[in-house]
């Protein structure tokens, strides 16, 4: 008899012994999560000694520490039936291990032991090991992601020479070197019982490679070897491929994430022609390229045993694709086959298709972002026709458009075996949706379909809806990011009702308002089988909220919703704290962003306290206070299922807090509590640390942005030294200081289970380096340590570098912005040549150099874990560019290099290439803003000629011209891997675009190119123009100033006529005028892909407006065009606007600089009032008076899209602002509003004040120059007092003097939102600033204050000067231009000695 034990801790514990007390017959006892701890775990140990039923116990994730463990392992010692024992997810160390292993000496009954995700060590691993030498029972050893290191691996190795009974032993994730690798390969030589060995996420390199493919040789027994991500390079994979060749028990090698590269792939093909038992085979990330895969398909002719080859994010070609597919033809034994992120093209997936016809064996191909257009889509939709096996298709993240759209759906119509499709980014659009949901109609197998990112909009929502309410087989759809508005969600709501199958729907980001979200309301209460529903990102305000609580009273299902970044405000989030009383499924709930405020927090929480099903709530930035998080904190004391707490971006305080802390004391379920930018400050933070000493749950804690302090971070590094749970923990931004690292320091020593440590921006400076680097020498569990911007010099370094020989387990090492120089760069180089875990290193703005740049070169060498390297604005010259490139050419594990920024010429540039020549891992190379001219982009370019790896290469800002231009385009003609190449902001002419043009014809990778400001004209647009007509992968176009003209315009509007994968084309300042407007126009009639269209700064005028306004009428996919600065007229742009009144795609649109006058803003109000889809619009620099904002502000009443308005330098006065200010107080979408330059005066400033409180949306107000006084000022500082969504206020430049100062401090010291206060030239003088210097000591969220070009003398730059000694929030002053004297800036100085305020005087 089984027993699942659903409650948590002592409630759990109670039940789990009273169930081992009286059911005689209980064998099995699920304990998962119920967070017993040591105390729990101690008493089932008792009971155990007696118990003589129970087989299988689980403890899995129950914050178990080594008294636990030590009790458990003494329970075993005479427990005689137990056979299963999970202990994955606790907090056993060393101790526990031992006393485990000792059991394990004498116990006779244990099979199976889980101890996954623990603490054990060299210590634990080596008695484990002692044990298994005698132990005669134990079958499966499971010790993924513990820290036992190469000792502990070469310990192992020793128990598998004698060990006869264990079959699976999982040392995942361990930091076993090359020593330890070579030790298991011995031990595999005489061993006869392993079959599974899983080595994941090691380090055991080419050598441990070598050794274990010797081992293969001679070993009969092991059937499962995972080598996922161990540094193998080309020897190692070499060597596993003999080994194949003669080895008759391995059925699955993994080799995922190595660097085996062509050469280890031939080697691997060669081997599976006459081997006989293999059937899985990952070679995911291994940098194979066309020889590789051409070796591999030869191979699968003959081949009679591989059912899985995994060939994802290699650089196999259109030749690799074509043979693979010649391979399947004949085939019989291969059932996936997953080539996701290659770039096979339309060739290599029309025969992939030809393949399809008659393959039947194939059941999953994975064909995600491969470049596959129309021709590609319509070849594998005819083979789905006739194709009898195939499940599961993955298309994602290609151009498949209408052609491709449409016969896939026809051929669902009659293939009766594909269960999943994924169509993820293909511009799908509204029209093949229809076609889809045709097909939906009479399919009987599909139950997966991804439609995201296609732009289908309303008709195709409701065509699709059509088909749900017969379809009977699809379980999940997928619609996020489809401009689906309220018909659309009132259409699938109208099938939910009667559908009975699909179980997750997804509509992120789409354009729902209320009336959807209460239509689907309204079809939760009936529908009976969907569990998720995901409405983020959409504009649901508070009715819509309602109605979705409404329904949750009544629905028995759905167990997730998702409803971040809406608005329903506070009565939203108190009616769905009403609905959680009833509801007994609902486990996720996602508020995020809402501005539920205390109120509806608060609601929540007293909810919370009975509510039994809920396990993660997300509250973040909803504008809670104290009295909110005090509510939750309350609850917590008594909820009994929350697992994940978020309360990021709020208000809370110190009480809060402090709150939050003392309901940890005794809360035994939170796992996760996110508190990141509020203002708990150091009260808090010291009284979170008193939590943290007997909390016994908590795994992951973010308090960035909280100003803890010193005091605060040394209280938390106290509780550390205790608390066994704790994972993560993120500190920055923190001020913490030197101590504070210190204290962390010491405790990290000690700790045993903290893996994630961020400290970024807290000022440790070297000497809480020094002390953290003496702390990780002993340290064996930290993975991550984040150290950005803490002012480390050369003694951080050195210590940090000297840590580094002897740590075995950091993995990431932050260290950008900080003074590290050249000593330090030296160490840290020295350091990696033995440290063998890094694969992170991040040295951006720090002070390498030349010589420095050497030491890393020379470390890299030998180093074989490093991955990234980002050496980005140091200054790296060519000699230290020659020294990186030496080290490439032997280096097999980095993948990343960004040198960004540095001082690299042609010589540097040289040298790379011709490190890429032979380097077969670095995928990305980024040389942007360095010195390179002609003659280094033509070594680079030679070297792409045979380097089969690098995907981007970052070459702006350099000195390129013609030559160099001309070069690179001729080597793309052959060249397979480069996805991306940013020119950008070089001279390569008219010749070098020419010549690109001419390489894109052919060209089968490339998707995205930068060619903005290169001097191309007319030559070069008409040859990219030609080029656009048949290439089939590029999907983004940067031509931005250059000189196109009207000619070249239309050349590439022609282009786009019959392009299917373009999405987005910048052609901005480019001397195109009407008839290049009106050509593009005519050409987004027909064009089904482009969504982004950038003609800003041209010279468009009248014809070419009304062209696009005709073209909108009919293009259904662009979304986001730019036309400021052209020479358009007000009327003209007003006829453009009027046909947005039935666009249902267009969400940007730039206006800027069109001479838009009163008249054509009052008709742009009908035209907003009608539009679904526009969120931004930009009427800068027009001539629109009072009369066309009231038009404007009639619009915005009616209008539920709009978040963003730029308005500014026209020509409104206060009667349009007074009407903008009455549309704010009931629209709930806008969130910005830019009004600056204009003249809204006192009285505009108070109807806005008089808006603010009661608008609930508007985050950012600009009202620089606008003639505004003290009483305005007065007025919006009352409006500061009761307002909970303004972040962002801008006063600069009027005149609202000491008076409006003092008005703005009183309201400073009760808000709670605003971080940004911009006062520039606004005439205050000392006693203006003295009150906002007193405001702002009780103030908790101000970040930023701007007082530059004001009247402020000594006295006020003192009182400033004494706040800065107080606060510890506010991170920019701005003081330049007043009248501050020495006395006064003396005081600023040394304080700004000790404080993280970045003053700028």
């Amino acid at each position: 008899m089984s027993q699942k034990i659903r409650t948590k801790g002592a409630q759990a514990l109670a039940e789990a012994l009273k169930a081992l007390k009286t059911m005689a017959s209980a064998t099995i006892l699920n304990l998962q999560g119920c967070e017993i701890g040591d105390d729990g775990a101690q008493a089932l140990a008792e009971a155990l000694k007696t118990n003589s039923t129970l087989t299988t116990l689980n403890l899995y994730n129950n914050s178990i520490g080594d008294n636990g463990g030590v009790a458990l392992a003494e329970a075993l010692k005479t427990n005689s039936t137990l056979i299963t024992l999970n202990l994955y997810n606790n907090s056993i160390g060393d101790n526990g291990g031992v006393a485990l292993a000792e059991a394990l000496k004498t116990n006779s009954t244990l099979s199976i032991l889980k101890l996954q995700n623990n603490s054990i060590g060299d210590n634990g691993a080596i008695a484990l090991s002692e044990a298994l030498k005698t132990n005669s029972t134990l079958t499966t050893l499971n010790l993924y992601n513990n820290s036992i290191g190469d000792n502990g691996g070469v310990a192992l190795a020793e128990a598998l020479k004698t060990n006869s009974t264990l079959t699976s032993l999982s040392l995942e994730s361990n930091s076993i070197r090359v020593n330890g690798g070579v030790a298991l390969a011995e031990a595999l030589k005489t061993n006869s019982t392993l079959t599974t060995l899983n080595l994941y996420n090691n380090s055991i390199g080419d050598n441990g490679g070598v050794a274990l493919a010797e081992a293969l040789k001679t070993n009969s027994t092991l059937t499962t070897l995972n080598l996922e991500s161990n540094s193998i390079g080309v020897n190692g994979g070499v060597a596993l491929a003999e080994a194949l060749k003669t080895n008759s028990t391995l059925t699955t090698l993994d080799l995922w994430g190595n660097s085996i590269g062509d050469n280890g792939a031939q080697s691997l093909a060669e081997a599976l022609k006459t081997n006989l038992t293999l059937t899985t085979l990952n070679l995911y990330n291994n940098s194979i390229g066309d020889n590789g895969g051409v070796a591999l398909a030869e191979a699968l002719k003959t081949n009679s045993t591989l059912t899985t080859l995994n060939l994802e994010s290699n650089s196999i070609g259109v030749n690799g694709g074509v043979a693979l597919a010649e391979a399947l033809k004949t085939n019989s034994t291969l059932t996936t086959l997953d080539l996701w992120s290659n770039s096979i093209g339309d060739n290599g997936a029309q025969s992939l298709a030809e393949a399809l016809k008659t393959n039947s064996t194939l059941t999953t191909l994975n064909l995600y972002n491969n470049s596959i257009g129309d021709n590609g889509g319509v070849a594998l939709a005819e083979a789905l026709k006739t194709n009898s096996t195939l499940t599961t298709l993955d298309l994602k993240s290609n151009s498949i458009g209408d052609n491709g759209g449409v016969a896939l759906a026809e051929a669902l119509k009659t293939n009766s075996t594909l269960i999943t499709l994924d169509l993820y980014n293909n511009s799908i659009g509204d029209n093949r949706a229809q076609s889809l949901a045709e097909a939906l109609k009479t399919n009987s197998t599909l139950t997966t379909l991804n439609l995201e990112g296609n732009l289908i909009g309303d008709n195709g929502a409701q065509s699709l809806a059509e088909a749900l309410k017969t379809n009977s087989t699809l379980t999940t759809l997928n619609l996020e990011g489809n401009l689906i508005g309220d018909n659309g969600a009132q259409s699938l709501a109208e099938a939910l009702k009667t559908n009975s199958t699909l179980t997750t729907l997804d509509l992120w980001d789409n354009s729902i308002g209320d009336n959807g979200a209460q239509s689907l309301a309204e079809a939760l209460k009936t529908n009976s089988t969907l569990t998720t529903l995901n409405l983020e990102n959409n504009s649901i305000r508070v009715n819509g909220g309602v109605a979705l609580a409404e329904a949750l009273k009544t629905n028995l299902t759905l167990t997730t919703l998702n409803l971040e970044s809406n608005s329903i405000t506070v009565n939203g989030g108190v009616t769905l704290a009403e609905a959680l009383k009833t509801t007994s499924t609902l486990a996720t709930l996602d508020l995020w962003g809402n501005l539920i405020g205390d109120n509806g927090a608060q609601s929540l929480a007293e909810v919370l306290k009975t509510n039994l099903t809920l396990t993660t709530l997300n509250l973040g930035c909803n504008s809670i206070g104290d009295n909110g998080g005090v509510a939750l904190a309350e609850a917590l004391k008594t909820n009994s299922t929350l697992t994940t707490l978020s309360l990021d971006s709020n208000s809370i305080r110190v009480n809060g807090g402090v709150a939050l802390a003392e309901a940890l004391k005794t809360n035994s379920i939170l796992t996760t509590l996110n508190l990141e930018n509020n203002s708990i400050r150091v009260n808090g933070g010291v009284a979170l640390a008193e939590a943290l000493k007997t909390n016994s749950t908590l795994t992951t804690l973010n308090l960035e942005s909280n100003s803890i302090r010193v005091n605060g971070g040394v209280a938390l590094a106290e509780a550390l030294k205790t608390n066994s749970t704790l994972t993560t923990l993120n500190l920055g931004y923190n001020s913490i200081g030197e101590n504070g690292g210190v204290a962390l320091a010491e405790t990290l020593k000690t700790n045993s289970t903290l893996s994630i440590l961020k400290l970024q921006n807290n000022s440790i400076g070297d000497n809480g380096a020094i002390a953290l680097s003496e702390a990780l020498k002993t340290n064996s569990t930290l993975t991550t340590l984040n150290l950005y911007y803490n002012s480390i010099g050369d003694n951080g370094g050195v210590a940090l570098a000297e840590a580094l020989k002897t740590n075995s387990t950091l993995t990431t090492l932050d260290l950008e912005s900080n003074s590290i120089g050249d000593n330090g760069g030296v160490a840290l180089a020295e350091a990696l040549k033995t440290n063998s875990t890094l694969i992170t290193l991040d040295l951006y703005n720090n002070s390498i150099g030349d010589n420095r740049a050497q030491s890393l070169a020379e470390a890299l060498k030998t180093n074989s874990t490093l991955t990234t390297l980002n050496l980005e604005g140091n200054l790296i010259g060519d000699n230290g560019a020659q020294s990186l490139a030496e080290a490439l050419k032997t280096n097999s594990t980095l993948t990343t290099l960004n040198l960004e920024g540095n001082l690299i010429g042609d010589n540097g540039a040289q040298s790379l290439a011709e490190a890429l020549k032979t380097n077969s891992t670095l995928t990305t190379l980024d040389l942007w803003d360095n010195s390179i001219g002609d003659n280094g982009a033509q070594s680079l370019a030679e070297a792409l000629k045979t380097n089969s790896t690098l995907t981007t290469l970052n070459l702006e800002n350099n000195s390129i011209s013609v030559n160099g231009g001309v070069t690179l385009a001729e080597v793309l003609k052959t060249n397979s891997t480069l996805t991306t190449l940013n020119l950008g902001c070089n001279s390569i002419g008219d010749n070098g675009g020419v010549a690109l043009a001419e390489t894109l014809k052919t060209n089968s990778t490339l998707t995205t190119l930068n060619l903005q400001s290169n001097s191309i004209s007319v030559n070069g647009g008409v040859a990219l123009a030609e080029a656009l007509k048949t290439n089939s992968t590029l999907t983004t176009l940067n031509l931005y100033n250059n000189s196109i003209g009207d000619n070249r315009g239309v050349a590439l509007a022609e282009a786009l006529k019959t392009n299917s994968t373009l999405t987005t084309l910048n052609l901005g300042y480019n001397s195109i005028g009407d008839n290049g407007g009106v050509a593009l126009a005519e050409a987004l009639k027909t064009n089904s892909t482009l969504t982004t269209l950038n003609l800003d700064s041209n010279s468009i005028w009248i014809k070419g407006l009304l062209a696009f306004s005709a073209a909108f009428k009919v293009n259904l996919t662009l979304t986001t065009l730019h036309l400021k600065e052209n020479r358009t007229t007000g009327n003209i742009a007003l006829v453009l606007l009027k046909s947005l009144e039935s666009r249902k795609t267009l969400t940007i649109l730039n206006l800027g600089y069109k001479s838009i006058e009163d008249d054509e803003a009052l008709a742009l109000c009908e035209a907003l009032k009608a539009t679904s889809s526009l969120i931004t619009i930009d009427l800068q620099s027009n001539t629109i008076d009072d009369n066309g904002a009231q038009a404007l502000a009639e619009a915005l009443k009616a209008n539920s899209t709009l978040t963003t308005l730029y308005l500014q330098n026209n020509s409104i006065g206060s009667n349009g602002v007074q009407a903008l200010a009455e549309a704010l107080k009931t629209n709930s979408t806008l969130t910005t509003l830019d009004f600056q330059n204009n003249s809204a005066g006192d009285n505009g400033a108070q109807a806005l004040s008089e808006a603010l409180k009661t608008n609930a949306t508007l985050t950012t107000l600009d009202l620089w120059h606008n003639s505004i006084g003290s009483n305005g000022a007065l007025a919006l500082a009352e409006a500061l007092k009761i307002n909970l969504t303004l972040t962002t206020l801008y006063l600069q430049d009027n005149s609202i003097g000491d008076n409006g100062a003092m008005a703005l401090s009183e309201a400073l010291k009760t808000n709670t939102t605003l971080t940004t206060l911009d006062l520039w030239g606004n005439s205050i003088g000392d006693y203006g600033a003295q009150s906002l210097a007193e405001a702002l000591k009780s103030n908790s969220t101000l970040t930023t204050l701007d007082l530059w070009r004001n009247s402020i003398g000594d006295n006020g730059a003192l009182a400033l000067a004494e706040l800065l000694e107080i606060n510890s929030t506010l991170t920019t002053l701005s003081l330049g231009y007043n009248s501050i004297g020495p006395k006064g800036a003396q005081g600023l100085y040394w304080v700004s000695q000790t404080t993280s305020c970045h003053i700028l005087k």
